[in-house]
């Protein structure tokens, strides 16, 4: 039974997200996102690794690939309909590695791996969709961070800023907030799914 990292950003939790505390358990849906797109990158010790056989799930726009672990995760994979990370070509995570069989996770020409192939996949697990059907993972909060980001003008006068490479620092808490303030970009909570042996 495995224990797993799960960043919910403050948008997502101040739109539609329900406040949780250390010893909840939660259901949410999950993505598989690539972690240098979360936040400017720099996550290497949040980051979840995933070997699962690829599943197809219908959803309100269309069809999703998923991965379903044997301990109860769900995570959907970038580059489906309606992802929100959704990359123009549609080549999901950059970050495959070999699977079991010593081949990568992309197809020969370059596309995304098809239902029922086994895929090894990095990346951060990410609270997505408020309104969509995607699969839910369930699992007891076991720790909860508070994101603290420090974020700088793309240039100066400029209203648009970006994350400061090496700025992110954590700060564990009892339970999540419903609202962000400056400087606080989300929460990392940490999740264990029920032992599907029980």
């Amino acid at each position: 039974m495995g224990r797993w990292r799960v960043f919910c950003a403050d948008r997502r939790m101040e739109c539609c997200g329900t406040p949780f505390s250390v010893g909840d358990e939660v259901s949410r849906p999950l993505l598989l996102d690539d972690a240098d797109d979360v936040l400017g990158g720099g996550w290497s010790g949040e980051l979840g690794e995933i070997v699962a056989t690829v599943e197809t799930v219908n959803d309100e726009d269309g069809v999703i690939r998923v991965l379903r672990t044997d301990d109860g995760l769900v995570a959907a994979l970038p580059g489906d309909p309606g992802d929100p990370g959704d990359p123009e070509d549609g080549s999901g995570l950059g970050n495959e590695e070999e699977d079991e069989d010593g081949d990568e996770d992309g197809d020969e020409d370059g596309t995304v791996p098809g239902p029922g192939r086994p895929v090894r996949r990095t990346g951060l697990l990410t609270v997505e969709r408020h309104s969509a059907q995607w699969p839910e993972t369930t699992g007891t909060v076991r720790t909860i961070h508070l994101v603290r980001q420090d974020f700088a003008e793309t240039a100066p006068g400029s209203r648009t800023r970006e994350p400061v490479p090496a700025s992110r620092s954590l700060e564990a808490v009892d339970r999540s907030p419903k609202w962000f303030g400056e400087g606080l970009a989300g929460v990392l909570a940490e999740l264990e799914p029920p032992d599907p042996s029980t």
